[in-house]
């Protein structure tokens, strides 16, 4: 079984049944992501050292059966628009190439919360301004589908990396991204909220 095509549903249930871990789980996500990340380009930073530490803290609150969420244990990315304490943001912009906040936005205080995991902060048009993901102030980030097409924007690396296997779910503002990378599912793996 491939764990990186997993729904989030498909894989909370497992996990819940302890028939995989958070951490094997996350290993097959950052293997996948390793894989197919330097044609897809969807990510600005990754966090696979916070993302396996992360899962380890899954992992024990699953084997205690202590706040379990729909969520704990799920690798996610994060859009790189989001503030994530300690860990770079940039908004896809040189001028904020080495910006690390020192608090966390409420989006991510919840996620950490309900036991999701971080495998990075994706690609965006900087500033999120445009609508392509072309416009990033890095370089591009393609759609998994088609390289040669865009992923839509400014969440398209959000989108893009759920598509492309990359996380199971992704925060940015879903809509023409997701549908573009055919990422847009029951569960909205690519989260809808205002940035």
């Amino acid at each position: 079984m491939e764990l990186w095509r997993l729904t989030i549903h498909e894989a909370h249930q497992l996990l819940r049944r302890r028939e995989i871990s958070a951490v094997e789980l996350t290993k097959a996500v950052l293997e996948r992501l390793s894989e197919v990340e330097d044609k897809i380009k969807a990510f600005l930073t990754i966090t696979d050292e916070l993302a396996l530490k992360m899962a380890g803290e899954a992992d024990r609150l699953l084997a205690a059966g202590e706040n379990i969420t729909p969520l704990t244990g799920i690798p996610v990315a994060i859009k790189d628009n989001m503030c994530t304490k300690g860990i770079r943001t940039t908004c896809a912009s040189k001028i904020l190439y080495n910006f690390v906040p020192p608090y966390d936005a409420t989006v991510v205080v919840k996620l950490k919360e309900a036991g999701a995991v971080f495998v990075g902060k994706t690609n965006m048009d900087e500033f999120a301004m445009g609508s392509s993901t072309e416009f990033s102030g890095f370089y591009p980030t393609r759609n998994p589908w088609d390289l040669e097409r865009v992923p839509g924007g400014s969440s398209g690396g959000s989108a893009a990396a759920v598509a492309a296997g990359e996380c199971l779910a992704a925060l940015g503002r879903g809509g023409f991204p997701s549908f573009l990378c055919d990422a847009y599912e029951p569960l909205a793996p690519v989260f809808a909220v205002d940035t």
